[in-house]
């Protein structure tokens, strides 16, 4: 007999509705743009001139601009960067252009109250705007200690929301997983948990002073951590009801496919389920370029609200709905599977083919809990695929039943580009869920083998099964301290082969030794045309000249066992 739900058990679970509906905030003007409220999710980019360069950083904000870009940030590592964007500012308005600038502030509370005055808003990282930078050291804080670095807090930024005030200068928090400060880290670890904590001692603080031009932002590099995150952190925001807007991003996502993919993952599952404001995808190559990727991802969202209603699902008891754990199957000792690389598509011909909008039958779960080594092929014609299917899934957890289920999206002739991004967040999303123990992926244009591989990227972007090297790379901005994507290109080229290792490729000290924690070994800027090498979040030499680092890097990996040498 199979499992099911009684009357009684349905009353007194919680219900989920997958139904596609934006997350209600507060609307947010920043100069020209409005965002959150009903306003359609904002496009933005970083440049990565020097500000003090204004014409290199005016022409290469009107080509994000003619991009599409909405909103464009730069840094502004002190008072006198934050204080040339005045003159970047105006020489825009001369030319007719009046997208939001947004200065980026770090480390430099000065940098940021001059900044306030002369762009549409300010960003500030609560990991180094009050507490100092972080040092990885471990710091014992009692009740009272810890309560009294609040109110430094509260201190150190009501100064700048006064200015900004004055300014009409919306403000972003924006939290990195790479700089949370040691006081956060002392108390909290290395967690999700942590960076939301992070974020919120700065929410509460402006609600304290009746500011609400805030714009939030939560980032990683690992794809699962920041989608975690900033689920935990919306239902801490419905706990203390605040309900600001947010921006999303994965920091460090890379270049060229996986990048796009690893953005596409992680903005994408949120954005699904109706969380996100205004995006960034950030890409090791010029800022312009992430405009149209974060286009298509901001557009396949849209298409998700004419999809038909989902009827809600019980959630059963346990299910962690931050970071779910992979549904129980009896391919749960398997890596999720590719069809046409690890199973022939001729052998799914005994499986039973399903499409979620149509409901898990009583019928068909008589079928599958007589036999729970059959294999589902679960599809979906509508055009909320997501929602439906994982509301399927979880009828299938409710029931108890255990049979291994395939993901099944067909493209027709859906343009690469496109495919790319509607398969990373179609798919992503169901991984993430833990509700796929394989997926297939069809298409008129692409060949089985070119198939494959984007299976296998988005695989990897979840990390639920790894295939190839990770590179986690930061965009590039002024702080940048080498060139950047040639770099990479470099270091891409001599260690490719290393299937799953972790490099991290940084411009510079502020994210980079942070996210090295995530990465096995990083490459980190360190000053001008010196690098510094990391194995996991330790330093291991510092200061060596740019033509010499990547032989050092390869020693380094060689030095601790994980280096094999390429095959032809």
């Amino acid at each position: 007999m199979i499992s099911r739900l009684t009357d009684f058990n349905v009353r007194n679970m919680s219900l989920k509705n997958y139904t596609y509906h934006r997350r209600s905030t507060w609307p947010v003007r920043v100069g020209c743009v409005e965002l959150g409220g009903d306003n359609p999710i904002r496009l933005q980019s970083m440049t990565s001139t020097s500000t003090m360069d204004s014409e290199g950083s005016v022409e290469q904000i009107k080509r994000i601009v003619d991009a599409g870009g909405e909103i464009v940030r730069l840094t502004a590592q002190g008072v006198r960067e934050a204080e040339n964007l005045a003159d970047i500012s105006a020489r825009l308005r001369e030319a007719g252009i009046g997208t939001p600038l947004v200065a980026d502030i770090h480390f430099n509370p000065r940098a940021a109250f001059a900044a306030a005055s002369r762009v549409e808003k300010v960003r500030i990282n609560p990991g180094n705007f009050v507490d100092p930078g972080r040092v990885f050291k471990k710091i014992d804080y009692t009740d009272e200690e810890y309560a009294a670095e609040i109110v430094k807090i509260e201190e150190g930024l009501v100064p700048l929301l006064d200015i900004c005030k004055q300014h009409s200068t919306a403000l972003r928090i924006g939290v990195n997983h790479g700089s949370l400060s040691d006081r956060i880290m002392s108390r909290y670890g290395d967690t999700p948990a942590g960076m939301v904590e992070s974020a919120l001692e700065f929410l509460r603080v402006c609600l304290k002073h009746d500011f609400r031009d805030v714009v939030i932002s939560i980032k990683a590099s690992n794809v699962g951590v920041m989608v975690e995150t900033v689920r935990r952190l919306v239902a801490a925001m419905d706990a203390e009801d605040m309900h600001f807007p947010l921006h999303l991003g994965v920091t460090e996502a890379g270049d060229a496919e996986d990048g796009r993919i690893k953005s596409a993952v992680g903005i994408g599952s949120l954005l699904a389920d109706g969380i996100g404001d205004t995006i960034r995808v950030s890409l090791s190559e010029e800022p312009e370029l992430e405009i149209p990727e974060a286009a298509r991802i901001a557009r396949f969202i849209s298409g998700l609200s004419a999809g038909k209603p989902v009827n809600p699902v019980a959630v059963p008891d346990g299910y962690n709905e931050f970071s779910p754990s992979r549904r129980k199957s009896v391919w749960s000792d398997r890596l999720p599977q590719v069809v046409g690389l690890d199973i022939p598509a001729g052998d799914m011909k005994d499986a039973i083919t399903l499409l979620a909008e149509d409901g898990l039958t009583d019928g068909v779960a008589e079928i599958l809990s007589a036999d729970s080594t059959k294999v589902v092929v679960l599809d979906s014609k509508d055009a909320n695929a997501i929602g439906h299917l994982k509301a399927f899934m979880m009828e299938m957890v409710n029931r108890g039943l255990e049979n291994p289920v395939i993901i099944r999206r067909g493209y027709g002739d859906m343009a690469e580009e496109d495919m790319l991004i509607a398969a990373s967040i179609e798919l992503g999303s169901l991984l993430l869920a833990g509700f796929a123990d394989g997926v297939w992926i069809e298409s008129e244009r692409l060949s089985r083998d070119r198939l494959n591989d984007m299976a296998l990227a988005i695989l990897q972007a979840t990390r639920m099964r790894i295939s190839k090297t990770e590179f986690i790379s930061c965009p590039g901005c002024g702080r940048t301290l080498y060139d950047l994507q040639s770099t990479l290109r470099d270091i891409k080229a001599a260690t490719s082969h290393l299937k799953g290792l972790k490099i991290g490729v940084m411009g510079c000290i502020v994210n980079g030794p942070g996210e090295m924690a995530d990465a096995d070994y990083g490459y980190v800027g360190a000053a001008a045309g010196k690098i510094s090498l990391y194995k996991g979040k330790e330093c291991i030499e510092k200061n060596i000249p740019t033509e010499d680092a990547i032989s050092h890097l390869i020693a380094l990996i060689k030095a601790n066992g994980d280096w094999t040498e390429p095959q032809d």
